[in-house]
């Protein structure tokens, strides 16, 4: 039985907004289209761009809509890591931490490495891991079991770390929030280095070093980086130091470049925004991945059945899962192995395990979604404006709250949390939220209220462990935080549209030419193009949920769309119920790679009947 809490205070009316987009006010998904790229002024500064520079107009709107201004259009198009990377020095502890590691390297001192069981922590772990043991460095991975330990570090771990050999502990993607277990490696003799990126409280743990860009004292302007960007900054900085010290004299430096694929991976799977720096690591890390050195990573390329070049998309949807697969449902230390080892066959061999798990993680995955979202449907309809949504189940699997957090987050519209409540009452839980509503600081605050055992996290994800009984109390602080956001956040709540195509017009060169704009996730938001009325002559359920259609526009030019996850929403009814019926479809242009022929897709997000 599925117990769902919510709280239940009004949400603010909705704004006044220009036209609606080819007069869509209310799609199937109960959104109004709007473009983009709308407003007058916007519209002369792509003109500008067209005729000063030579862009194409879809180009230069596509740009202009992402806040881009013709000065910054070329070093848009071309982010270069060179032009982008800043002083890694300027990150508050970064003196103190590189001097601690190039004392480890100097002296080949064992070091301990203690990463998150996400994407993100597995990711910086493997970094780390692999530029020590590049300079001989002897280094330990541990990724704590998410049941039994936990996230972050704890007394049983660092107490086996230190027990092994280790001198040093360095937490990525982990640690800001560890006072007692950091105190307790202290007390053990370790020095600790904290590589992190997720939103601090006041009061910090006492570590040799703590270099996070969102620690309150910090004023780098670098919070937009994931913890693999944070650990990249260190090796930047580290490997200065040791260059100035004359540590490759003899020895061959190793280029940083190389371990790009892992920063790009983790800055797409943990959604953190695709800006500035970000961008370069982004394209960066794809070009060193499409070369396939590391044989994790090709491995598990394979085993997702992906034989073309990939792309940021892949990395989110997935490559990200799988890995995440390890933590969620297996072993936690799965996915760092992975990305580390230099054995064709042992990568395999892991691959093929995380691509079982990711299978057996979606089918437990699908049931409690389809619990949750039945159970939030009927609250819903009688009260649509609740801000906050809280779904609890003893019955759910730990490791996929945060996976059916996101769900709930994408059907309704307003963030989300999701609990395995444990036989004792108390509950561990994983949220997600929309823009403009920040979840990880909502969690510190019920933390600092004492309605949490312990929890923290970013804007747009967050983890909390709370009470036996807590769950209620804890929805109502949440609305008290984030009411208002949310609020405003679906007030503006639409869907932007960059342009329009036509099913003969949807084809691989468009596609190279928006791609150019790219990377796209979080924060640089992929364009967005519309068919205006497109016949939907074939649908069908495929994969995992997904539904193929193929489109037909007025001239009769075809083209294929698939809608992601979309069987048993409305979405998904929609098209397979309108056989025959004219559509405005909205989607992203993408290239389907068959046999060495390359043909545009149109991966739909929404649809409205015409007329």
């Amino acid at each position: 039985m599925v117990a769902l809490v919510s709280a239940a205070m009004s949400l603010a009316p909705p704004l006044d907004r220009p036209r609606p987009f080819l007069d869509v006010t209310a799609s199937v998904l109960g959104r109004p289209w709007r473009e983009r790229c709308g407003d007058p002024g916007q519209q002369a500064l792509a003109t500008t761009m067209t005729q000063a520079y030579g862009l194409p107009d879809l180009l230069a709107r596509v740009l202009v809509g992402r806040g881009v201004g013709p000065a910054e259009a070329e070093a848009y198009l071309s982010p270069r890591l060179r032009d982008l990377m800043p002083d890694p020095f300027v990150l508050v502890d970064m003196e103190v931490a590189v001097d601690r590691l190039a004392h480890a390297v100097r002296s080949r001192e064992a070091v301990a490495i203690f990463g998150d069981y996400d994407v993100d922590g597995a990711s910086s772990a493997a970094l780390l891991a692999d530029y020590l043991r590049s300079l001989g460095v002897p280094v330990r991975i541990h990724i704590p079991d998410r049941i039994t330990e936990g996230y972050g570090p704890n007394v049983g771990a660092v107490t086996t770390l230190r027990g092994e050999g280790a001198g040093l502990l360095v937490c990525v993607d982990c640690g800001t929030a560890g006072h007692e277990p950091l105190a307790a490696a202290a007390a053990l003799g370790l020095d600790v280095i904290v590589l992190d990126h997720h939103g601090a409280p006041e009061e910090l743990p006492a570590t040799r070093a703590l270099v996070n860009p969102n620690r309150l004292d910090d004023l780098s302007g670098l919070g937009h980086l994931c913890a693999a960007g944070v650990v990249f900054m260190t090796l930047v900085a580290l490997a200065r130091r040791l260059r100035g010290e004359g540590a490759f004299a003899s020895a061959a430096e190793p280029r940083l470049t190389d371990f790009l694929d892992l920063v790009a991976l983790a800055t797409v799977a943990d959604v953190v925004p695709l800006v500035g720096l970000n961008r370069a690591f982004v394209m960066q890390g794809l070009a060193v991945m499409r070369a396939r050195g590391r044989p994790g990573l090709a491995a598990l390329l394979d085993a997702a059945g992906l034989s073309e070049p990939p792309e940021a998309w892949h990395l989110g949807f997935l490559v990200g899962p799988r890995i995440n697969a390890g933590g969620r449902i297996g072993d936690a230390g799965l996915g760092a192995r992975l990305l580390t080892t230099a054995d064709p066959m042992e990568a395999r061999r892991i691959a093929d395990e995380l691509d079982r798990l990711n299978r057996e993680r979606q089918a437990i995955e699908a049931q409690a979604v389809a619990e949750a979202e039945a159970e939030m449907d009927a609250r819903l309809a009688g009260d649509p404006d609740r801000p906050v949504l809280i779904a609890a189940s003893p019955e759910w699997h730990p490791g996929i709250v945060g996976l059916i957090a996101a769900r709930l987050k994408e059907r309704f519209g307003r963030p989300a949390f999701a609990f395995a409540v444990k036989p004792d009452g108390s509950a561990v839980g994983s949220g997600r939220s929309v823009v403009g509503a920040d979840l990880g600081g909502a969690v510190r605050d019920a933390v600092a209220a004492g309605l949490a055992v312990k929890g923290g996290g970013h804007a747009m994800a967050a983890g909390v462990t709370l009470p036996p009984g807590g769950l209620a109390a804890f929805g109502e602080s949440l609305a008290r935080d984030l009411t208002e956001a949310v609020g405003q956040a679906r007030a503006a709540e639409a869907l932007l549209i960059d342009g329009t195509v036509s099913a003969g017009g949807a084809t691989a060169e468009l596609v190279r030419l928006i791609q150019r704009a790219g990377p796209f996730g979080q924060g640089a938001p992929e364009p967005v193009m519309a068919l205006p009325r497109h016949r939907v002559v074939d649908a069908g359920v495929v994969g995992n949920g997904h539904v193929r259609a193929r489109l037909v526009s007025g001239d009769g030019q075809a083209v294929g769309a698939i809608a992601f996850r979309a069987a048993q929403g409305p979405l998904g009814v929609a098209l397979l119920g309108g056989i025959g019926r004219s559509f405005h479809v909205a989607g992203t242009l993408s290239c389907d790679r068959w046999r060495g022929a390359e043909r545009a897709q149109v991966r739909i997000c929404d649809v409205a009947p015409c007329g």
